[in-house]
């Protein structure tokens, strides 16, 4: 009996059972060396593009309550920006370091 009209299949008493794995690190992974460079590079650009947002966030005048810059108290403003940019900051150098990893990793395995 189909379990749906359009469907064509046996029914699940028929059908194998199939158990899935479940997620495991594997220590024997490498990656290839094109993705290794394509982390790195994510990493070095994370590092070149929000440093320099940072320094535009701070020097906007949105960012502090009286509207000069450098002025405290600091508003909502700055400091979303500073969490968004420490997070993207450690995302990326956790990418970076990654790919690092897969190059020395790949290099090893042509030895």
């Amino acid at each position: 009996m189909p379990v749906h009209p359009n469907e064509n299949r046996p029914p699940p008493e028929v059908l194998p059972a199939v158990v899935p794995r479940p997620l495991a690190y594997s220590a024997t992974m490498v990656l290839s060396r094109g993705w290794a460079v394509f982390l790195v590079g994510v990493g070095v650009w994370t590092w070149v593009i929000w440093p320099r947002f940072a320094v535009a966030i701070w020097n906007d005048p949105r960012s502090w309550a009286s509207g000069t810059v450098g002025d405290w108290p600091a508003t909502g403003f700055l400091w979303v920006h500073a969490l968004l940019i420490a997070a993207s900051l450690a995302i990326g150098t956790t990418v970076g370091l990654l790919g690092v990893r897969a190059w020395r990793a790949s290099r090893r395995g042509k030895r």
